[in-house]
Order: C-alpha cells, then sequence, then structure tokens
C-alpha cells in the first residue's frame, strides 16, 4: 500500500508516494541519493543509519518513512558551514584521525550535531555511554572520543 508523505530532508521540501513498509533508510538513499545514510545491520543496532528527525537521531533502518510525515530530517549532506566548507564538527572528526573506513562517521556525526544542540559538556564517560549505540570496527573508539571531546571543549579524560 503506497502513502503520499510530505518532509523536509536537508531544508528541502519532498513529497514522496512511499510503501507504508519503506523504511527512511530506504528512503533516503535509494530514493533520494542520501548516501550518507549507511545501511549496516538493518536492526538498530549498529548506528550507520543514523540520521536526525526533528532534532532527535533516530535509527533510520527501523524508522519508516510514514513516520516521517510532516517531519524535518537532516542528514550528513544537509550539513553546511558558514563559507560551504566542513562543519566544526567534521573537521574534529579529521583533525583528531576519528576516520579510517568512514561507513560509521556519518551516523557519528548526526549524533554529535544532536549533542551539540543540547549545549552541554560531556565527560569522556558520558561521551562513551553517548555514542555505545554506535559500532566501529576500525578506530578502536578513542579517536572518535578525541573528536566529541574537541567538539564538546576541553574535558577531562575519565
Amino acid at each position: 500500500m503506497l502513502k503520499i508523505i510530505h518532509m523536509n530532508v536537508n531544508g528541502k521540501e519532498v513529497e514522496l508516494a512511499v510503501d507504508i513498509r519503506e523504511s527512511l533508510a530506504d528512503t533516503l538513499r535509494d530514493r533520494l541519493g542520501l548516501t550518507s545514510v549507511k545501511k549496516g545491520c538493518g536492526v538498530g543496532e549498529c548506528g550507520a543509519c543514523t540520521v536526525l528527525v526533528d532534532g532527535t537521531s533516530v535509527d533510520s533502518c527501523i524508522y519508516l518513512t510514514v513516520w516521517a510525515e510532516g517531519k524535518r530530517v537532516l542528514t550528513v549532506e544537509g550539513l553546511r558551514s558558514g563559507d560551504g566548507g566542513l562543519t566544526p564538527i567534521q573537521q574534529a572528526f579529521i583533525d583528531e584521525a576519528a576516520v579510517q573506513c568512514g561507513f560509521c562517521t556519518p551516523g557519528l556525526i548526526m549524533t554529535a550535531v544532536e549533542l551539540s544542540g543540547t549545549g552541554k559538556t560531556y565527560t569522556r564517560d558520558e561521551l562513551r555511554r553517548l555514542i555505545s549505540g554506535h559500532l566501529c570496527r576500525c578506530t578502536g573508539y578513542e579517536n572518535i572520543l578525541n573528536a566529541f571531546e574537541k567538539i564538546f571543549g576541553k574535558n577531562p579524560k575519565t
């Protein structure tokens, strides 16, 4: 069964007829060409498909597109700095060598975008817990945590 939905994706209004069983990850990747959304586990365990829906991070592989009706969806492709370059969050990942294969990076960046909206600072232990829904097989997480600390200011390593 198809349903017409309206949502704002990366600042642009989108109208699509979608199967009511279609995941937001499939819609974003396959229909809108937003390949920063990675399809990893397909069951909400790895975080590779993380996007923001109305400012809250969701695993888009288990979030139905019809649930995004009337909502704002943000992916890495929608991030922009004032000069059109990388955002400070993206730059922190580069500066701290928090990227290896890059498969987990977009999801982690979107989680960082969500956390940056809170205005809070976090300890290393808090950051470790907050990114626990993201699986990375390359970095061992230390450089990722360093990037998160750079984003949220100098926090004591605990």
